[in-house]
């Protein structure tokens, strides 16, 4: 016996076999019970739901031999013939290949001849949006009064591509795309019956990428089952059709968490050389960041996300705002688009995941109108009264000592006095008390800690570090630099508590390379910036922001400073 695709096996031969099209199969078997057959009907749907399939399972109903009925026999000489595609008065028209008046005149002239073996001569045009406007006219006046044993059943994919003066004259039922849960039940009576044993994993994934389509499930099925030995399982599909897995998308993210530039490139790298097409690439990355968005909303159901929940590298999950989450999405969604027009689409792809890299600094165009409506109008938010200034608060305390009791006398009065003197940021670090780190030292010799410039302290960390971690470079490009004491400090932003936490992993190693710096004797420390919000500090933070500069000082031509 010839082999048989999957596809076809399992095509439904009564209404009762339908998967995920109740509304159409139960409004069409009423139909047929009650005898009220139309003379047009219209099935509108996305591809591989079952249209044409209806359309066959309709006309064996009405001239089944021991109809018409709702459940066709599929044993009589007329079942058979119209599942073999071999009846006579089931008439099958492919609407893309048959476009002109003159297939359609043909038609018209046909359906004055009576059925030869049943009761209704049946016309099913598939793809009936591709007849032309003349077609369509000429169609016209048969549709609306044609002879009592003619059935017309019209199939589309673009609906709105139709006239409106067919669809009138037409019962229309709108086709569903099947839910991934039935895709998957369907998948796995089909393996069995094929005997092979297949991971549930994997039919997840084949039911996701199917995209609500059964036919194009079978078909993948079929085509994964003929590599996969008899045993389909998700690393072999991703091994011979190149997807991404959950594992080496969260390896990849990893670094663009970390702002690492160079790691980044170098993983696409490795990935596009084990054959992932560009396109397979960015798709993958873009659905792993819409689940992110999804997440970082509060969706968790498996049946919305591509992969469990739980199956996210937690570290990346809280990494982003939703907005910044968006913007991801976007990037890569308009990299996607403009593939097939780039004259490198490798390049493009290596400048999109550059600027992935660099999320926390992309702007989108609303918040630029946003800045500059506020530069305008000369204040901060409108509306809203500019607030307090307040010291910076610690962001990392690892002092050596225990925290005084906040209702002790002594630690009221050492709190109080050390705002009076220094309402700066509180600093900790390891060998210090928390009041000598908030403290900063009177008076230093030329050469001590305090003749040092931060700015240059932290250039020359960021050039001992460039090579060996990258990461921690781009953590100290976010930092605000200044010297307390005996202490660098290292002011982080609450937008960038991320590179902070990065940097704070590498403390011992900053210490390390500040000890071997001549004349340097400073340990760093690090705390969360509490910028002022003066009318003024705000428009120069809006420009900082709007232009991704830093702030500096210099002199004017007058000597003062500026």
């Amino acid at each position: 016996m010839p082999y048989e695709v999957t596809a076809t096996r399992k095509r439904p031969q009564t209404f009762t076999e339908l998967v995920g099209q109740e509304f159409v199969a139960a409004t069409l078997t009423n139909a047929l019970r009650q005898g009220a057959i139309a003379h047009a009907y219209l099935f509108a749907g996305p591809r591989g739901v079952g249209k044409t399939s209806v359309a066959r399972i309709l006309a064996k109903a009405l001239n089944c031999e021991k109809g018409p009925n709702d459940t066709p026999c599929g044993t009589c000489a007329s079942c058979l013939e119209i599942a073999r595609s071999a009846a006579l008065d089931v008439i099958e028209i492919d609407g893309a290949s048959n476009t002109s008046v003159n297939d359609v005149r043909e038609i018209r002239d046909e359906v004055l001849f009576a059925p030869q073996k049943g009761r209704y001569k049946v016309y099913i045009i598939d793809e009936v949006h591709m007849l032309s406007n003349s077609a369509f006219n000429a169609l016209l006046k048969t549709i609306e009064e044609p002879p009592p044993y003619v059935v017309f059943i019209f199939a589309t994919t673009e609906v709105h591509k139709v006239p409106a003066t067919i669809r009138s004259r037409c019962q229309q039922y709108n086709f569903r795309l099947i839910s991934a849960a039935e895709i998957r039940d369907k998948l796995r009576e089909a393996a069995s019956e094929l005997g092979v044993k297949a991971e549930d994993k994997a039919l997840t994934w084949i039911a996701k990428e199917a995209t609500g389509s059964l036919r194009d499930a079978y078909t993948l099925l079929d085509q994964v089952v003929s590599f996969s030995g008899g045993s389909v399982t998700l690393e072999a599909i991703r091994e011979k059709l190149g997807v991404l897995g959950i594992d080496e998308l969260n390896a990849f993210v990893r670094p663009i968490a970390e702002g690492d530039p160079a790691k980044v490139l170098e993983q696409a790298d490795a990935i596009l050389a084990k054959g992932v097409s560009i396109e397979q690439f960015t798709a993958d990355l873009a659905g792993y960041f819409r689940d992110l968005l999804f997440l970082r909303t509060g969706v968790t159901r498996d049946t919305l996300l591509g992969y469990a929940a739980a199956d996210f590298a937690q570290e990346v999950v809280g990494r982003w705002t939703p907005l910044q989450l968006e913007k991801a999405v976007e990037l890569l969604l308009a990299f996607y688009r403009g593939i097939r027009f780039s004259l490198n689409p490798r390049f493009e792809l290596e400048l999109a995941l550059s600027r992935l890299a660099r999320l926390d600094d992309l702007v989108s165009p609303a918040e630029l109108r946003e800045a500059i409506a506020e530069l305008r109008s000369g204040t901060g938010s409108p509306g809203r009264p500019p607030a307090k200034s307040e010291p910076a608060r610690p962001l990392f305390l690892h002092s050596d000592k225990p925290p005084a009791s906040a209702s002790s006398p002594a630690a009221t009065a050492k709190t109080s006095a050390t705002a009076a003197q220094a309402p700066v940021s509180a600093t900790a670090s390891s060998g210090s008390s928390t009041a000598a780190a908030m403290n900063p030292t009177p008076a230093s010799s030329p050469g001590s800690s305090a003749s040092a410039d931060p700015r240059d302290l932290v250039a020359r960390l960021m050039e001992a570090f460039r090579r060996e971690k990258p990461a921690v470079v781009a953590a100290l490009e976010k930092a605000a630099a200044s010297i307390e004491g005996q202490e660098l400090v290292l002011a982080f932003s609450p937008q960038n508590r991320f590179h902070g936490e990065r940097a704070l992993k590498e403390k011992d190693a900053l210490n390390e390379r500040l000890a071997a710096m001549a004349a340097v004797h400073v340990r760093v420390s690090f705390v969360e910036a509490r910028p002022e919000t003066r009318a003024e500090d705000q428009r120069v933070e809006l420009l900082r922001k709007v232009f991704r500069g830093e702030v500096v000082k210099g002199e004017d031509h007058g000597g003062q400073p500026v």
